[in-house]
C-alpha cells in the first residue's frame, strides 16, 4: 500500500512533564504526552477533539502501571493547524512517526470515534512487530456515509450539514453537538456542564480548515480491508444509544470483519461513554488487556 512520506519523523522536542512534539517532513508538529512505564497504551482521539478527551483513562491505566501516550492529531488540539493532510493515510503516518520516534512496541492502540479509523489504518499499514492488541470505541469504520454498498449509512447530506454549520458559526455548533454527544437530549440525562464546556474548549483548540477537512475523512474513507487486517486481538465496544456513530453500521459491522475480536455492546449507552460512563468501560478494558 502507498506509505504517506510527509509524516516521517524530521525533528523532535520534548519538555519537563511528559511531554513533547515530534516534527514530520511536511513541517507539521505534533504534540504528545506521555507518562509513566511499562507496557504503553497509546490513545487517539475522536473529531474535533484532543488528547484531553482521554484524561481519566490516562490517569487510570498509569495507576495500573501501564505507560499511557496520547497525541493530539494534525489540525488538533496543540499540533499544528495544518491546510493540508487533514486524512485518514496521514493520520495514520503521522502516528507512526510518533511511535517510532518513541519506539513503542507490544502496544496497545485504543481508539474512539475518528481515532478509530486511525487506529484500523494504523495497525493495518504500520503496526506488525510494534501492536499487540486494539480497541475500538464507537468508531468509524467501516465507513459512514451511505453508498450502494453501504446501504444503512448515513446520508451525505448529514455531512455536508456539518461542514455548513461549521463554517458559519464553528463556536456555535461545537456548543451544540456535546447534547446528542452525551446523550443529554435523553430523560432524565441532565447537561453535565463541565463536560460540556470541556468538548467545547478542545473543539475550539484546533483549527477550522483542518476540523472541515476531517469531516470528509471520518465519514467517507473506506476502511473494510483495514478491519480485514487487522490480525491482532481487537476489542470492539459501542453503545446501542449511540446518536453520532450508529452502532448497527460500525461496531456490528466491525466485528463481522475483524478477524480476531470480541464485542460488547452497552444498553442506553452514548457516543460519549468513555468520559461519562469511564468506571464502566475502563475495568472492561483492562480485562482485555491483561486478558
Amino acid at each position: 500500500m502507498p506509505q504517506v512520506a510527509s509524516a516521517a519523523p524530521v525533528e523532535s522536542s520534548s519538555g519537563p512533564g511528559g511531554e513533547g512534539y515530534v516534527t514530520v517532513a511536511d513541517g507539521a508538529r505534533l504534540y504528545y504526552k506521555d507518562w509513566g512505564h511499562g507496557q504503553p497504551i497509546f490513545f487517539h482521539h475522536g473529531w474535533p477533539l484532543s488528547a484531553d478527551d482521554w484524561d481519566g483513562q490516562m490517569l487510570y491505566f498509569l495507576a495500573k502501571g501501564y505507560r499511557v501516550i496520547a497525541m493530539d492529531r494534525r489540525g488538533h488540539g496543540r499540533s499544528s493547524q495544518t491546510a493540508t493532510g487533514n486524512d485518514m493515510d496521514t493520520y495514520a503516518a503521522d502516528v507512526d512517526a510518533v511511535v517510532k520516534k518513541l519506539d513503542l512496541r507490544d502496544a496497545i492502540h485504543i481508539g474512539h470515534s475518528t481515532g478509530g479509523g486511525e487506529v484500523a489504518r494504523y495497525v493495518a499499514r504500520y503496526g506488525e512487530g510494534r501492536v499487540a492488541k486494539a480497541v475500538l470505541v464507537a468508531s468509524v469504520p467501516p465507513i459512514m456515509v451511505q453508498t450502494p454498498a453501504n446501504p444503512g449509512g448515513l446520508p451525505l447530506s448529514v455531512f455536508d450539514g456539518f461542514r455548513a454549520q461549521l463554517a458559519a458559526n464553528r463556536a456555535d455548533f461545537y456548543w451544540q453537538v456535546p447534547i446528542p454527544f452525551y446523550g443529554f437530549n435523553r430523560p432524565g440525562k441532565p447537561v453535565i456542564e463541565g463536560v460540556r464546556q470541556n468538548w467545547w474548549r478542545q473543539g475550539m483548540m484546533g483549527g477550522a480548515k483542518a476540523h472541515y477537512d476531517c469531516i470528509k475523512a471520518f465519514s467517507e474513507t473506506e476502511q473494510t480491508a483495514d478491519l480485514k487486517a487487522m490480525k491482532v486481538p481487537t476489542l470492539i465496544l459501542q453503545g446501542d444509544d449511540d446518536q453520532i456513530v450508529p452502532f448497527k453500521d460500525a461496531s456490528l459491522l466491525q466485528a463481522k470483519l475483524v478477524p480476531n475480536n470480541r464485542l460488547k455492546i452497552y444498553p442506553g449507552l452514548s457516543h460519549g461513554m468513555l468520559t461519562i460512563n469511564g468506571d464502566v468501560l475502563n475495568p472492561d478494558i483492562l480485562s482485555f488487556i491483561k486478558g
